[in-house]
């Protein structure tokens, strides 16, 4: 990608894997990763409390749930149904997910900011309609070991020999494609640029600028 130099942003314009369906509407943050657990300084080791209330029982005992059944342990597209990731915004629900082992996720629709955070972590939110989805997850259910193939331009997902018809938000796709859905990257790989801008806002204090690398 034309001016980063030091930074490298992966284009995401392909994702496939195993599936994982996570049935029920409504599925909020909260279900997705329990506050008690964002108490941490970094997000590693989330992972392995992404729906951990609904996966274990008061004594940590695990519960029926497909993210505790050994031949979805593999898997990294969730298939999930309406409105996924409401409630609060925290972004610690795509960081456990992803830590768990998912890298997209297709469903019927899903909130506006955890859909937001799942770009920030170059994870394709896609759509579809409910008959579909639902044709999916059953799917996924009877071919635990099957291929999900996600194509994020197209806008198309590929399973069990046919080609269904999804839906990219368009700034999302174009982040995703042309790589640059890390602004946090992109920010660190034009540090210069940046520097060069502050120093030209009479409201930012010279000691306030980091140094540039």
């Amino acid at each position: 990608m034309s001016g980063v130099d030091d930074v490298e942003i992966p284009e995401v314009e392909y994702v496939s894997g195993s599936g994982v369906p996570i049935r029920g509407n409504d599925i909020d943050t909260d279900q997705i990763i329990p506050a008690r657990f964002m108490k941490v300084v970094t997000f590693d080791g989330l992972g392995e409390f992404a729906f951990f209330d609904v996966r274990f029982d008061e004594n940590d005992d695990p519960k029926e749930h497909p993210m505790n059944e050994e031949r979805f342990m593999d898997s990294s597209v969730m298939v999930v149904n309406s409105n996924f990731g409401c409630g609060s915004s925290r972004e610690h629900a795509p960081q456990a997910l992803m830590r768990w082992g998912i890298d997209a996720l297709i469903g019927e629709s899903f909130a506006e900011i955890f859909a937001g955070n799942c770009l920030a972590l170059g994870i394709p939110t896609v759509t579809a309609d409910s008959e579909t989805i639902q044709e999916l997850q059953a799917w996924v259910d009877e071919n635990p070991d099957g291929e999900l193939e996600i194509d994020v331009e197209a806008e198309t997902v590929t399973y069990g020999g046919e080609t269904i018809d999804v839906t990219v938000d368009d700034a999302q796709r174009k982040a995703l494609v042309e790589g640059v859905w890390d602004t946090t990257a992109l920010m660190k790989s034009n540090a210069g640029e940046v520097r060069k801008k502050a120093q030209e806002l009479p409201y930012v204090e010279e000691r306030q600028i980091p140094d540039a690398e």
